[in-house]
């Protein structure tokens, strides 16, 4: 009983330095990153101005594999396609942290006016679009450039290695088609090794959101964003003359019977009491002419659920239900659903120890999250080690509830939400890293 009393008063020195330490190094952190910033700032222009859909990111990769470089990292390139990896070796032993951002723009025409708006095309499922960073992943890359340099400022000061996770195509690729073929860009870097060699043990990310106010940090504990299925049907139906359907088989209102009946999907065959779900039809195409009953008609759309098992259950039964409806018709249905995104989970363990460094970071300027059915492959990783992913907000105080949302084309970043990132990604690779250390 003795020595249990006694020990924490013996140690109580030891652990008020080791306090110390980290407090110090936090602050030298925090100066860094306001000394950055105008770095940081000019870097998202840039990169705002040049932006690169899915698996085309070759400048934006360039830039950033000559900045890890000229800060002394080993450096990797075209991982996963165009993905871009440094290494940042501390100056003493200690586990792996990996920090995440990825580099994809979107295929939507710019309408902010900005200076350094974007005026480029490409190739986009074999079109020529027009492209603009319109989800903040330019932000993404300008605040772990500028983590990485605050980072390598104090590498002899870190009882381990941080690894700059660059990655491409979380949009998904450019030729993106529904064959299941084609990965998305975590699952590609996750598939060339990223989390291994040397192994990471913990990995953050962050993502901007045009609906909290700038500098505002929002988490949750477990589940934060939802997977996402790419939902594919084909209807066969039977020709024939529009003025004689009773002669054919019409794919077009089988179609329409199917979209009503997948609505039953989430509301009468899914308990949503944990977790929501949702099941959209995007896109629907059929037909060639007014007077044409037509063969088949194609539609696509998504599916959003929270955990592997409710994912499988509706899944199966969009096909169930569009796969009677059809036969019901005389018809047939083919459904694919391509899993392309699995449910972003934080851990609970690494969320409830990272949440005062997160307060450091944003200055007491955090939120709990509510589930988000937007999706992200930052799940990926978060599948293959403990994962912490955050939203950052983006949106000055005076335009809450008018600013545009993510994937507009008027979507804008303050810059001055910026410095809030490279704080939080550089203290929590520092602090998760001092909280491992083996004196700790």
């Amino acid at each position: 009983m003795r020595c249990h009393v006694l020990l924490p008063t013996l140690l109580l020195p030891l652990a008020l330095a080791a306090n110390a330490a980290d407090d110090s190094l936090n602050e030298r952190l925090a100066r860094s990153a306001e000394a950055i910033q105008p770095k940081a700032v000019a870097w998202r222009h840039d990169i705002h101005q040049h932006p690169e859909l899915g698996n085309q990111e070759q400048r934006t990769a360039a830039l950033i594999a000559e900045h890890l470089r000229q800060l002394g990292m080993e450096v990797q390139t075209g991982v996963g396609t165009t993905g871009v990896v440094g290494l940042l070796k501390g100056g003493k032993p200690g586990p792996v942290v990996a920090l995440r951002a990825d580099m994809d723009a979107l295929p939507v025409l710019e309408a902010t006016g900005l200076p350094f708006a974007s005026t480029v095309r490409q190739q986009y499922l074999g079109e020529e679009r027009p492209v603009m960073h319109a989800c903040g992943h330019d932000a993404h890359v300008a605040i772990l450039m500028a983590t990485a340099e605050v980072l390598a400022g104090v590498k002899e000061d870190l009882p381990g290695s941080v690894k700059f996770i660059f990655q491409p195509a979380e949009e998904g690729p450019s030729d993106y088609a529904y064959d299941g073929e084609r990965h998305f860009g975590a699952r590609q870097m996750v598939e060339a090794g990223v989390m291994k060699n040397p192994e990471v043990a913990a990995v953050f990310g962050l993502h901007v959101t045009a609906s909290m106010p700038t500098g505002l940090i929002g988490y949750r504990s477990g589940p934060v964003m939802a997977s996402s299925g790419d939902l594919h049907i084909r209807v066969h139906g039977k020709q024939t003359h529009g003025a004689q359907p009773w002669d054919g088989v019409d794919p077009i209102v089988t179609s329409a019977q199917i979209i009503n009946g997948l609505q039953t999907v989430v509301s009468r065959q899914t308990n949503i009491m944990p977790a929501p779900a949702v099941v959209t039809i995007g896109t629907i195409n059929g037909g060639t002419r007014h007077n044409i009953i037509p063969e088949e008609v194609v539609m696509t759309g998504t599916v959003r659920t929270f955990g592997d098992e409710v994912q499988q259950r509706v899944n199966e039964r969009i096909e169930r239900t569009a796969k009677g409806i059809a036969e019901s018709a005389g018809a047939q249905a083919e459904v694919k659903i391509i899993d392309s995104y699995l449910t972003t989970t934080n851990n609970p363990e690494l969320t409830e120890r990272m949440v005062p460094t997160l307060r450091r970071a944003a200055n007491d300027h955090v939120v709990v999250s509510p589930m988000v059915t937007g999706s992200e492959d930052f799940s990926f990783y978060a599948n293959e080690a403990p994962g912490l992913f955050v939203f950052l907000g983006v949106t000055p105080m005076a335009q809450m509830g008018k600013a545009a949302p993510n994937h507009s084309p008027g979507f804008l970043v303050d810059d001055a939400a910026l410095v809030t990132g490279v704080r939080a990604l550089s203290m929590l690779a520092s602090d998760y890293l001092l909280q491992t250390r083996p004196d700790h």
